[in-house]
């Protein structure tokens, strides 16, 4: 199950070509303004190929590290981001079977924008809890007692976003913008929980969570 490990350093990565690339197919699309949903909303001239260049084969993505994490990590507390990692798989597929309307408008009474919205809250919500359980899990063990710091940053810095995105949001300008920092900040910490856990380091701290998960 290794392989499925290189699924977090690709996530990232792809993420960010196939945004450019169905936004260069979509005419006046706006990185600054408009929503990454609303590549693939309804009426969007990209809206049939883009969720099988970004969520589909992106939910894969995260499904499949979420896998390798429940199976290389021992204590509980390890496999349940590696849940929370594969909620955000399924909730970046839901997005995607389920396009939002015109514009993404969340007060929108439209089914499909209803179940596109529950997607979205729910990739929202395991990215906050994914690296939230590295915050002392990680800090214990000294060989990568950083990255319990880098996790605690990971999950302050996404709340700070989260108010001039709400206020973007009202006012209809620069929510682009704040989205995208909203989502890199945790999409910049799987990139590097893939790459560490590919380390010799996180190896010995495995073992150490296995001698704590028996204690």
């Amino acid at each position: 199950m290794k392989f499925l490990n290189i699924c977090g350093l690709i996530a990232p990565i792809w993420l960010v070509i196939g945004v450019m690339l169905t936004a260069t197919m979509y005419p006046g699309y706006s990185h600054m303004d408009q929503a990454l949903s609303e590549l693939h909303a309804m009426g969007s001239p990209v809206a049939a190929i883009s969720p099988f260049i970004n969520n589909y084969p992106l939910g894969a993505l995260f499904i499949g590290f979420g896998v390798f994490v429940i199976g290389y990590c021992r204590c509980w507390t390890a496999r349940l981001s590696g849940l929370m990692i594969i909620l955000h798989g399924i909730g970046s597929w839901i997005a995607g079977a389920f396009p939002c309307d015109v514009g993404c408008n969340p007060d929108s009474t439209l089914e499909s924008q209803q179940i596109h919205g529950i997607g979205a809250v729910l990739m929202t919500v395991s990215f906050l809890i994914a690296p939230a359980m590295w915050v002392f899990l990680a800090r214990q063990r000294s060989s990568v007692s950083w990255f319990g710091f880098l996790s605690a940053a990971t999950v302050v810095a996404q709340f700070i976003v989260f108010s001039p995105l709400a206020t973007s949001l009202e006012s209809g300008s620069d929510f682009g913008f704040y989205q995208r920092v909203a989502y890199a900040i945790p999409m910049a910490w799987l990139f590097i929980f893939a790459a560490l856990l590919k380390s010799d380091k996180i190896a010995q701290s495995r073992f150490e969570c296995v001698n704590m998960s028996k204690a």
